[in-house]
Formats: structure tokens, C-alpha cells, sequence
């Protein structure tokens, strides 16, 4: 029976999954584009490491040993290291984009109910402000100069404050200007703020938030700053 070549076939078949070498190789890749040194600080670490090892054997008479156990630490070490620089250059590259707020709320994994597009814009200045829900209460972040978001800030406080007046409300700048927290340290501005609330009043929080109507535009077509951020899943070798 002949084989079905038709371009059917081809558009049906599953894309192949890239494998975790892979991955690294690209991470590796963005990180040198963007900081050539990378190398000789990856090997710098790596031959760091298996030295101490060799010195350790050396002092317990044991070298091939703690030379086979530095090995895979150096590597480790290695990949520590370009997964910390990977996730400054992404940082670096979502920097000044539209909605990079959000990109950088993403990498919160657990506990929080981000909200993916802003819950409140300035059409004129397209100054934005984003929404997070956890057990600290209500966490709102704007992004844009220090002098114009106060306003859009106040104004979505207040909007929540009406359907939610018990629950904690925090305001958190995003920005380079004085008093703001700069975008690589906003997702850990925003999970060390104090639990106040029980998983269950979290839940019923986001719930009624979700039925707040809002009249939030979209982030500004161009490029998705959420897609520059480095695969984490990549960079732990799965």
C-alpha cells in the first residue's frame, strides 16, 4: 500500500518536542548574545568548583573521589549561574515594553491570582496598573513614571476598596524613578507582603473582583513581553 504524502499529513503530525539540552542551548545562547562574558564566568564557576574538589581529595588522600563528586556540583553550580544571568537578560529585554509588569508578575508560581491583562489604563499615557490576589489581600502595581500613577492608582484603589472594604489594599509602584520598585525585584516586593487572609477568603476575594466590571484596555499590540522570559523548565533539565 503506498504511504500518504499528501500536505494533509504533514499539517496533521505533532510538532516535535524539544529536548532539555535544547532549551539550555537556546537560554545559553540569548544569555551570550547579550552578555559575551558569560562563558568565561561558566567556566570560571565550573573549574571553581572541581578545584575545591581536587583540593578536598587531596587533603583526604581520596582525589579521584571528590574529583568525580565536584564534577556534577560545578555543573550545577554552572547552570545556577546562566539560569540567574538568563533571567536578567529577560528582564533586560522586556524593559520598557508595554505590560512588562505582567510579565514579571508571571514568574510568581503558587498562592496569587494574577490578573493577566491591566485592570486599569490611562488611554492617553497608556499607563497601566495590574491586580494580585493572595493571602496578603489585594496587591495593585502600576507601571509608568512616578509623577502619573499615583492618580490611576487612587482611583483603582478606591474602585476595589467598594466591592471589598475589609480586605487590605497595597499599592506597589513598578518604575526606575525614586520610590518605585524596579521590575526584576517586583514579584518579590509583591510576595513579601504580610499574610492577612485565610485560602478560602482568597477565593471568595477573586471571585468578586472578577465580577467588578472593568474598563481596562488591552495591552498595546507589539511584542508579548511574557514570551521573553527564559524557560525555567529548560534550565532544570526536564
Amino acid at each position: 500500500m503506498a504511504k500518504n504524502t499528501s500536505p494533509d499529513a504533514d499539517t496533521t503530525s505533532k510538532p516535535k518536542k524539544k529536548r532539555w539540552y535544547h532549551q539550555i542551548w537556546e537560554v545559553f545562547q540569548m544569555v551570550r548574545k547579550a552578555q559575551p562574558s558569560i562563558v568565561a564566568w561558566l567556566l570560571l564557576v565550573f573549574l571553581g568548583v572541581v578545584g575545591i574538589g581536587v583540593a578536598l581529595g587531596f587533603v583526604f588522600d581520596q582525589v579521584l573521589y571528590f574529583t568525580f563528586l565536584a564534577v556534577p556540583f560545578g555543573a550545577l553550580a554552572a547552570m545556577f549561574l546562566l539560569a540567574r544571568r538568563a533571567e536578567t537578560v529577560a528582564y533586560q529585554r522586556i524593559e520598557g515594553e508595554p505590560g512588562a509588569v505582567s510579565a514579571a508578575l508571571g514568574t510568581i508560581r503558587r498562592g496569587w491570582n494574577i490578573s493577566d491583562e491591566p485592570v486599569a489604563v490611562d488611554p492617553r499615557t497608556q499607563d497601566m496598573v495590574f491586580r494580585a490576589v493572595g493571602r496578603p489581600g489585594v496587591v495593585l502595581i502600576s507601571e509608568g513614571p512616578a509623577h502619573r500613577v499615583p492618580k490611576l492608582l487612587e482611583g483603582e484603589r478606591k474602585r476595589v476598596a467598594r466591592v471589598i472594604p475589609n480586605v487590605p489594599i497595597t499599592l506597589l509602584q513598578c518604575g526606575d524613578d525614586d520610590g518605585q520598585v524596579k521590575l526584576a525585584k517586583i514579584a518579590g516586593a509583591v510576595k513579601r507582603q504580610k499574610n492577612v487572609l485565610t485560602r478560602n477568603e482568597v477565593a471568595e476575594v477573586s471571585k468578586r473582583l472578577r465580577a467588578l466590571r472593568s474598563n481596562a484596555l488591552p495591552i498595546p499590540k507589539g511584542v508579548d513581553p511574557r514570551r521573553a522570559r527564559p524557560d525555567r523548565k529548560g534550565m532544570r533539565g526536564r
